[in-house]
């Protein structure tokens, strides 16, 4: 789950991280009005779930409240396009209005969770406010990274040893210390899967400010936190996905018009590859679990449907706990709640195989049956 900037930037000073002062505005009087009572000279920032809002003119500059409240106006309610969105971009329902800061360097500092250290892994780099991807493709000498132990955390000394490792100065060792201190707790206390800072600020007069902030939290965790689940944002979310983790259903949504349905994350991934592979592309991964029930393969149908992308739909069940014949059932009555239903390419295998496929012959339902996903592929092939 993705906070918004200001909500990450709340839990940061929660944990003595430094953040420019700044209030949440939702109509442009209130963002004039956070404008005055900050000097004036401001920042406004659209609060959305996506990067590139500099470049997309999502972050602005004024030096006047009534700049600030029309920036605001500009901003809000619209849709933000940036490289992240896609061309639907995102609404903007609020926005940040911070201080400015003069700005004498800036610096990279996340935790993320690193596959090879099986665990969380601090990453720093002498070059921030940039994506750090491509820092790492430029330059990957610029970026230091280090591993805790698990059982101690991020000691102040490794603070410490990141900060001699930046080249920064005396004054600043300390601070940066303990804001990498403050980032790994809140990244293991919190169930996070991403803490980042970028750009962490050195400004003109010597202070370390968090300018930025992103903070995504593991879903699974989050029945821990229920004070962190109440900030989720559904404005932000694609509906259809948003949808299905209503359902407990795996499932994300990519470009392609082969809408597919599978039991098992394995067998799903498996799916998508050769849909790819056959110069088709798939229009979500969609793991409806391996023992769903008819109301959930009903749900995952739907959603299916919902997508106006899709043009044909790739059923893909191998039956073990989730019966075939109950996976068919699910489809059908999907179809008839939704009036249509686009070609279908339908491998079954496994537990009552012939009752599924019978449930959907027996339905009219636009069907090809394939024994093999190689079948599936020259089916699809050959679909419209």
């Amino acid at each position: 789950m993705k906070l918004h900037e200001y909500q990450a930037k709340a839990l940061l000073a929660q944990y003595g991280v430094p953040i420019p002062r700044g209030e949440v505005a939702t109509t442009p009087e209130e963002a004039a009005a956070v404008a005055r009572s900050l000097g004036g000279r401001v920042v406004v920032k659209a609060q959305v779930h996506a990067g590139g809002r500099g470049k997309a003119g999502g972050i602005r500059l004024v030096d006047t409240p009534q700049q600030a409240r029309e920036a605001a106006q500009a901003l809000l309610g619209r849709r933000l396009v940036t490289y992240q969105t896609g061309p639907e971009g995102v609404p903007v329902h609020k926005v940040l209005v911070a201080e400015a800061v003069d700005i004498a360097r800036e610096l990279y500092l996340a935790v993320v969770l690193d596959p090879s250290a099986r665990g969380p892994a601090v990453i720093a780099s002498a070059e921030g406010g940039v994506e750090i991807e491509e820092v790492a493709r430029r330059s990957p000498e610029k970026i230091h990274r280090l591993a805790p132990d698990p059982l101690l955390g991020l000691m102040p000394f490794q603070g410490r040893q990141l900060a001699y490792a930046l080249g920064l100065p005396p004054s600043l060792v300390r601070p940066f210390a303990d804001t990498a201190v403050g980032i790994y707790r809140l990244f293991v206390e919190k169930d996070c899967s991403l803490v980042e800072i970028n750009p962490l600020a050195i400004t003109t007069d010597g202070r370390l400010l968090a300018v930025d902030a992103k903070v995504n939290l593991d879903d699974d965790a989050l029945f821990r936190h229920p004070d962190l689940e109440a900030l989720r944002d559904r404005t932000q979310e694609d509906p259809l996905e948003a949808a299905a983790a209503d359902a407990d259903i795996a499932y994300v949504r990519l470009e392609g018009d082969v809408g597919c349905l599978v039991n098992g994350a394995g067998l799903a991934m498996a799916t998508l590859d050769m849909v790819s592979r056959v110069g088709a592309q798939p229009a979500n991964f969609l793991d409806v679990g391996g023992g769903a029930s008819e109301e959930k393969v009903q749900k995952a149908f739907a959603i299916i449907l919902d997508d106006p992308r899709v043009k044909r739909i790739l059923v893909n069940i191998f039956g073990g706990i989730l019966r075939c014949d109950v996976a068919a059932r699910g489809i059908v009555s999907a179809v008839r709640a939704k009036g249509f239903c686009p070609p279908m390419v339908v491998r079954m295998l496994g537990t009552n195989v012939q009752e599924g496929r019978d449930i959907l012959r027996t339905a009219g339902l636009p069907v090809t049956f394939v024994e093999t996903l190689q079948e599936a592929a020259e089916a699809l092939r050959k679909a419209p």
